[in-house]
């Protein structure tokens, strides 16, 4: 952040704290901070996040700055630097997304430890809040979940449920508590139709009927005893995940077939447990649901670390060629990916085994080592866990680029990801798009520093500013929403690791 700038929000700070009569030290500890830090943020001497912002906003019940919409939040990236040191990984995005639809299944309060300040999770709140569920940040991340006796589904924030596509998960909640309700249409990243059919044909044995109408699911619950297994038509993790909060309410047990057995469902599930669920053949393909009629607990619950991000700064490590340890990296759900970075000769060490806040999840710490990479023989692909992650994917594309000889990329899943990876080209990678799936890419790459506007897609925006990570000279990486959406503070947390990322934002 430019200096000037960075006075003028601590002016604005200073001001703001000194109208609501409040001292440095008793915004420091609202915070979670130090009375030091919030007088380097107040004399404009230390940058600060976006999130920071929001919770300084949060506490002073003041708009400090505005951010305008489109094309505002930019990355500037001095690329070429080696990374070293170590960093945590933070909790799962998707499972903090599924965890907060299922809170609507409680009518006690949810506390949820530790969780990722994004903006997917901003805008669940945003629709949550709308309905009349209470909703607040205390602690380190921790999100308190109270919903009303009735929500009030007539004022929903149409436009933050439609920039998400989480919203299609709150049709199994919903349908145990309302006989009609509607939903804006499912969001997100733009990668392409995505059809709700194996939702919606997942959700119809226990009674609930969807038409698509005027831009929105309009939604009719005759709750039903399913008469047999329901077996899923697509192992994916959010239609198990709906399925699975219709079967918990479900007074009976209801067995679910091809379920998704990933990292976000299983957070789901140890969740479920807490409120009375019981839950047999956690980890596998299938689920026995013991429904419960009712749930009205006061429970707490700490979602695992998150494979995605761990992933995210083991490329970045293999790009920059450096040597970092992440902690508290997932295992389980790292391990295919792991032996496909091994077949191309990438080093490493990881820790002994422990144990997630969950009391579930097994971790490890991983320090990378500086390899030299070669193509593989076959084509990298996905497939539903235990296989190589579908979210993981993307960040193969960038490590190609490091390696040695062609690399195929199939991304077979999604429409347009594929297509988006191509922008490495403006970084000098050398990609040559097949169709709209695959990808040749020939290594090693000379990157060069460019100027790149952001993919509206998650993982391939990362797999962009991991690429100007290793370019040598300045990038400018423009509207970096779709990165927001998924990671917390991104850039300042590389640059503890010594990368050199600049947050440029327009204030008004």
């Amino acid at each position: 952040m430019d200096a000037s700038y960075s006075s003028k929000i601590g002016h604005l700070i200073q001001e703001t704290r000194q109208a609501r009569g409040m001292t440095q030290a008793q915004l420091a500890e609202k915070l979670g901070t130090s009375q030091s830090a919030v007088n380097r943020i107040e004399k404009g001497g230390q940058n600060i996040s976006l999130d920071m912002l929001g919770r300084i906003s949060e506490v002073l019940s003041s708009q400090i700055v505005s951010v305008n919409q489109a094309g505002t939040l930019n990355f500037r990236i001095e690329g070429g630097k080696t990374l070293s040191g170590r960093i945590t990984a933070n909790t799962s995005k998707n499972a903090a997304v599924a965890l907060l639809c299922a809170s609507l299944l409680n009518r006690g309060t949810t506390t949820l430890r530790r969780v990722a300040r994004i903006e997917e999770v901003n805008r669940i709140i945003e629709v949550l809040n709308s309905i009349g569920v209470k909703t607040r940040w205390f602690g380190d991340n921790d999100l308190e979940i109270t919903p009303p006796a009735k929500l009030k589904l007539d004022q929903m924030d149409k436009e933050a449920a439609k920039k998400t596509r989480s919203i299609i998960m709150f049709l199994g909640p919903l349908m145990h508590r309302y006989k009609e309700f509607k939903l804006p249409y499912a969001g997100g990243c733009s990668l392409g139709e995505r059809t709700v059919e194996p939702h919606l044909s997942g959700l119809e044995p226990f009674g609930l009927e969807v038409q698509t109408v005027s831009g929105s699911y309009s939604a009719t619950a005759k709750p039903l005893r399913p008469e047999s297994a329901i077996v899923l038509s697509e192992r994916g993790d959010t239609v198990t995940e709906n399925v699975l909060m219709a079967a918990a309410m479900n007074d009976g047990i209801t067995t679910i077939r091809n379920a998704s057995p990933n990292y976000m469902v299983q957070d789901l599930c140890f969740y479920l447990e807490k409120l009375g669920v019981k839950i047999d053949g956690i980890g596998t393909t299938t689920l026995t649901v013991h429904g419960v009629r009712d749930i009205n607990k006061n429970v707490e619950y700490a979602p695992s670390e998150d494979p995605i991000e761990v992933m995210s700064f083991i490329a970045a490590a293999i790009v920059t060629k450096s040597e970092i340890t992440i902690e508290r990296a997932p295992i389980e759900f790292l391990e295919i990916d792991l032996k496909f970075l091994e077949n191309m000769g990438f080093e490493y060490e990881i820790s002994d085994e422990y144990t997630a806040l969950n009391g579930r999840t097994r971790l490890v710490d991983i320090t990378t080592k500086v390899s030299k990479l070669k193509a593989p023989t076959d084509k990298i692909h996905a497939m539903p866990f235990p296989g190589l992650n579908i979210d993981n994917l993307p960040f193969f594309a960038v490590i190609a680029a490091t390696a040695q000889g062609r690399t195929l990329i199939h991304d077979w899943v999604y429409e347009n990801r594929a297509i988006y990876l191509t922008e490495l080209t403006r970084l000098n990678a050398d990609i040559q798009l097949i169709d709209p799936h695959r990808v040749y890419i020939n290594g090693p790459t000379k990157w060069k520093a460019a100027e790149v506007v952001t993919p509206p897609a998650l993982r391939p925006a990362v797999v962009i500013l991991l690429g100007m990570l290793a370019a040598p000279g300045v990038s400018t990486l423009r509207n970096i929403y779709s990165i927001n959406r998924g990671y917390e503070d991104l850039a300042n947390r590389l640059n503890s690791l010594g990368a050199k990322i600049e947050v440029i934002r327009d204030i008004s």
